[in-house]
């Protein structure tokens, strides 16, 4: 599935910047996620907006593998290059449910993460993970 047109960085490319961890699946591992990742992206100069946007966006998407997904390790990948930051986070995908956005009542108190990320990135979407699982992504501008 492809959300906005915008082809994801190609994994090959090896001049990209490049951060990549696994976290165990435990309710920690957002706040974890948004700790490596903003550490790295302020130790490449990423400027505020992207920084935050992107430590959001792999904090929801984190939390969804965790709550979701039925894994036991879930992987993140961060990639910078061509004003581009590429986000991915790959499950071991035993849910049999695609990662889609809802749409919550007013007083749903969860169901708005994918929303956001829609909202923040300029393209995301989901792709099958080898062996299994998958892999959910979004792509946020370095700049306007």
């Amino acid at each position: 599935m492809l959300n906005g047109g915008v082809p994801r960085v190609p994994q090959t490319d090896t001049d990209a910047l490049r951060e990549a961890f696994d976290l165990a699946a435990r309710s920690t591992s957002a706040a974890e996620a948004r700790h490596r990742a903003l550490a790295w992206l302020l130790r490449h100069s990423v400027a505020q907006d992207p920084a935050e946007a992107a430590v959001l966006i792999i904090s929801e998407l984190v939390t969804n593998a965790v709550l979701h997904s039925g894994s036991t390790v879930i992987g993140c990948t961060l990639r910078l290059d061509s004003g581009l930051l590429q986000i991915e986070v790959t499950d071991q995908g035993a849910s049999q449910r695609e990662p889609a956005i809802r749409e919550p009542a007013a007083d749903d108190v969860s169901g708005r993460g994918l929303l956001l990320v829609s909202t923040l990135s300029k393209a995301w979407g989901v792709t099958p993970a080898r062996p299994s699982g998958r892999t959910v992504w979004a792509t946020v501008l370095m700049s306007d």
